[in-house]
């Protein structure tokens, strides 16, 4: 089946505009090129929107299977395609975890059946993320696992990071890090700072993220291993991966929509949607973060999308688990508090979208080329929305981003070129 993307817009490596027309056929772009003339089975016109390579999430919770309450598969891959992504990495973090073959064959046969976009999952590094076994990390590289991770706790002592290290670069797999150390985490559900005093409320001090780096990137070093960090939040574990990228080991990191356009001080109110880990640090972490993208120091964004049901939400801020939603909002939000601030270029995000990530975790996905899948997001620059959580295709409510005005909606997301969500409003085949 062949389709066209008429009229659409393209930007150039120079961050312009090139107006296009796209051929689309055996799940692959055939030709991007000014009037396109050729008869297809399918016409979308554009309108003179922008086209875009699928955006990458490499963390996101799916909570399927166990947490079905909270999000499923197709819930959350519909939530993706909404949000303009056409490949999102699910963290092995349900029930049962992730970390062993019967559980990643169920989980594969469950993408296929009802996942609207490409979900790659990892795989547990320890049994039940209790940090005391491995799990058989040789075997489920083999399933198509891509890599490891036991995200939501850190790898508490370092012969177990060591062994796993070692371990992986055998096999040729990254090892992907929440890094946490629990024995400096006090309890906290908040940044330890101004807000923690001024609510009265538990801190959790940056230390507690960036030793565990500082120790993780000389493992990485001795191993040889590939080292990823999830959702970077402070100025010291920036300062750590500039040092060691520096220093030539083989260390990744990505940082979160919301740790890039938050910090603690817009926590007013002790509202459970600004609780989330790692927390929403100071505001010279926050800078520090913007600075690390910019300089290279920080690969990618993810989202870290982990929704909640509501009724967990409302249990108080020592109570209610730790997350918000993100992969809906994620675009717009950057786009308007990022590139229309001149603090970045376009190019820039959409690079730390797509490229980024998929050269991070050697993904043959996240370009816009002749001869590339056709996983493809357009969006509207000029569209004006008011960001509306009743609207969500997500399961999940929590975000603290609700009733924000943002510009930059996407409207139409396809894999391999399969359209897996259209804005009928704004576009019309």
């Amino acid at each position: 089946m062949k389709k066209i993307l008429k009229n659409t817009k393209r930007m150039l490596p120079s961050n312009e505009m090139e107006s296009c027309d796209i051929l689309i056929e055996d799940k692959a772009i055939k030709k991007i090129q000014p009037g396109i003339t050729e008869e297809a089975d399918i016409v979308i016109n554009l309108e003179g929107k922008l086209v875009l390579p699928g955006f990458i999430d490499v963390h996101i919770h799916l909570r399927e299977p166990g947490g079905e309450h909270k999000e499923t598969i197709l819930t959350g891959t519909k939530a993706a395609a909404h949000g303009g992504f056409t490949t999102v990495c699910a963290m092995p973090n349900t029930n049962p975890v992730l970390d062993n073959v019967e559980s990643v064959e169920a989980l594969f046969d469950k993408i296929h059946e009802d996942a609207q976009v490409r979900v790659l999952p990892y795989a547990s590094i320890t049994k039940n993320l209790k940090g005391e076994e491995l799990t058989n990390i040789e075997k489920l590289a083999e399933m198509g696992i891509f890599a490891f991770t036991d995200d939501g706790v850190g790898i508490q002592t370092t012969d177990m990071m060591f062994e796993v290290m070692k371990r992986a670069q055998a096999v040729g797999t990254p090892i992907v890090a929440h890094c946490e150390d629990n024995s400096v985490v006090y309890g906290g559900v908040v940044h330890e700072g101004k807000v923690s005093e001024s609510l009265n409320l538990p801190g959790i001090p940056s230390i507690s993220e960036s030793v565990q780096i500082a120790r993780d990137v000389l493992l990485s070093e001795a191993t040889g291993s590939h080292y990823h960090v999830c959702h970077v939040s402070t100025k010291e574990s920036v300062r750590v991966i500039r040092d060691a990228k520096r220093a030539g080991i083989n260390v990744t990191a990505e940082v979160t929509p919301h740790h890039l356009l938050l910090n603690e001080e817009d926590i007013t109110i002790a509202s459970t949607n600004f609780k989330m880990n790692p927390p929403l640090r100071g505001k010279k972490d926050q800078e520090a973060l913007l600075e690390g993208l910019l300089d290279g120091t920080i690969d990618c964004i993810a989202t870290d999308h982990a929704p909640h049901a509501v009724w967990e939400k409302t249990t108080g801020m020592m109570d209610a688990p730790f997350g918000i939603v993100g992969l809906e909002t994620a675009f717009s939000l950057l786009y308007t508090h990022l590139v229309k601030t001149s603090k970045v270029t376009l190019k820039q995000l959409v690079d730390w979208l797509t490229i980024r990530p998929a050269e991070v975790f050697q993904l043959p996905y996240g370009r816009l080329e002749e001869g590339s899948v056709a996983d493809i997001t357009v969006v509207d620059l000029e569209k004006n929305t008011i960001i509306d959580k009743e609207t969500f295709h997500s399961k999940g409510r929590n975000t603290p981003f609700d009733n924000w005005n943002v510009y930059g909606k996407p409207v139409l997301t396809m894999v391999e070129g399969k359209v897996v969500y259209i804005d009928e409003g704004d576009l019309h085949g």
